[in-house]
């Protein structure tokens, strides 16, 4: 008879401990690269990360056409967002993004519902308020970068950090790509200045992991 009791109990306990188990389980992150880059370039971030405990699975290193522009992207990253909550089975991502990629996720997050699927978001040397190395480059994305353009205006108009997500960017004053390295920095956001790193170097460097795991976690 105490079996009888207790088995009504048992499925209730190990619908309880899924649940602890799935919420110790990090956030996946969705690693979002830059202009003339692929998501290969994330591989010494993600390896930290998977050193530190994230799954292999939450650690999406996304590719797309960066020769397109960044609301085309955003799109896709939509996609991509909704095709990474059902693997993982997530309530929300993480957002790590390098350079231009910066642009294609704060649209989604701006204009694409991205705010209800995101809790913390990233942006390493991304030019959110434009770089004047934009105009040596020629394509949509790249006009779009450069300062003042009708993409960077309406982006920025309003509340540069919307919603419930938590906002940090990284600059570093010897970037010489982001131009000027002010550009980076979004109000309402976490905003940390490194020491002298280059461009890609962001991506690499060790103290700027620590701080970003610390601020996805």
């Amino acid at each position: 008879m105490l079996l009888l009791a207790l088995a009504p109990l048992l499925p209730a306990s190990s619908a309880a401990a899924d649940d602890q188990h799935r919420a110790a389980r990090p956030d996946p992150i969705v690693f979002v690269h830059g202009w003339n880059s692929d998501g290969s370039a994330w591989q010494t971030m993600a390896d930290r990360f998977r050193a530190d405990g994230w799954p292999a699975d939450h650690l999406d290193r996304w590719n797309y056409d960066s020769t397109q522009s960044n609301a085309t992207t955003a799109a896709r990253l939509a996609d991509e967002v909704e095709r990474v909550l059902r693997l993982t089975g997530a309530a929300k991502v993480d957002v790590v993004t390098h350079s231009m990629g910066a642009l294609s996720s704060r649209y989604y997050l701006k204009n694409l519902g991205g705010t209800a699927k995101v809790d913390a978001w990233v942006s390493l040397a991304g030019p959110n308020h434009g770089t004047e190395t934009a105009r040596w480059c020629g394509g949509a994305p790249c006009v779009e970068m450069r300062p003042g353009s009708d993409f960077l205006n309406a982006l920025n108009t309003g509340d540069e950090t919307p919603g419930s997500p938590r906002y940090a960017t990284w600059r570093s004053p010897c970037d010489n790509v982001v131009s000027p390295q002010s550009s980076v920095a979004l109000s309402g956001a976490l905003n940390t200045t490194t020491g002298c790193l280059g461009h890609s170097e962001l991506r690499t460097e060790k103290t700027v992991y620590d701080q970003v795991r610390t601020h996805v976690r």
